[in-house]
């Protein structure tokens, strides 16, 4: 390598000739140290800690959610059932056997999601016989006769036998539809078919669908399509809305065969 010749008299011409340093030999230095020097030492590279953190957050976040939901639900219910249990004691007698068991039942956490899940049953079992099914009808007929009451508890009841009546088909098959544009697909679920005036102006191959909004899909857009317009998936319902909440990061996990390309009809 071609080298750079340096000479200490050059450098410094301008002092008195008995200050000058002895002649020596020209130092020669590599041409290309002298016009790029060495690169410094590369630091150790450091440890990927961001990439760890959104690792550890992806394991805890869905633990840490789960729990505060239902610690929050557990003390709402306990809330609920605390005034219930201050109510009864304003009435109860005031006595040493009774202020005991209040007292015992004042500390028992998590009593109200017990009791709430006894009455659920013991309302369902009654419900599934003839004479609680008359009890029912009369719940009804008194909750119809409230005056504003009854057109909150009238519409709530009609959507709840919708959803959740077994031989009902409202949120029983999930469908992909074009909206809210031709070209641009996303997941419905179908609620029933138009009925009444409205199938009278607009035919009976349409179908009635539930687009819901992510990642809320408690609400959403109610929209009539025709059958032709709609592919009915093979994922179930549960799957579906998964894959509309988390914006479609999570695919089902069932896959659908693959088709042979190479047939024709």
């Amino acid at each position: 390598m071609e080298a750079l010749p340096v000479n200490r008299r050059q450098v410094i011409p301008h002092l008195p000739a008995r200050l000058r340093p002895a002649q020596t030999a020209p130092v020669h230095l590599p041409l290309a140290d002298a016009v790029h020097p060495a690169p410094a030492i590369k630091a150790k590279a450091s440890m990927p800690i961001k990439k760890y953190l959104f690792a550890g957050l992806l394991v805890w976040l869905p633990l840490a959610i789960t729990v505060w939901v239902l610690a929050w639900l557990f003390d709402a219910l306990d809330g609920i059932f605390m005034g219930l249990l201050s109510a009864v004691t304003s009435v109860v007698p005031d006595t040493n056997s009774s202020q005991g068991f209040l007292s015992a039942l004042r500390g028992f956490h998590g009593l109200g999601v017990l009791l709430l899940v006894v009455m659920v049953l013991a309302t369902g079992a009654l419900a599934s016989n003839v004479a609680g099914r008359w009890w029912v009808r009369q719940w009804d007929r008194l909750f119809n006769n409230i005056p504003i009451f009854k057109s909150i508890y009238a519409s709530v009841k009609k959507v709840s036998d919708t959803l959740f009546s077994s031989n009902g088909n409202a949120f029983r098959k999930a469908v992909l539809v074009q909206y809210p544009r031709e070209g641009s697909w996303t997941i419905a679920f179908q609620t029933g078919t138009p009925v009444g005036e409205v199938a009278q102006h607009l035919g009976n191959d349409l179908i009635s669908l539930y687009v819901p909004t992510t990642p809320n899909p408690t609400s959403g857009f109610f929209i009539m399509v025709a059958t032709n317009e709609v592919y009915e998936l093979e994922m179930s319902v549960d799957q579906a809305l998964t894959y509309v909440i988390s914006m479609g990061a999570v695919a089902p996990e069932k896959q659908l065969p693959a088709t042979d390309s190479s047939k024709t009809n």
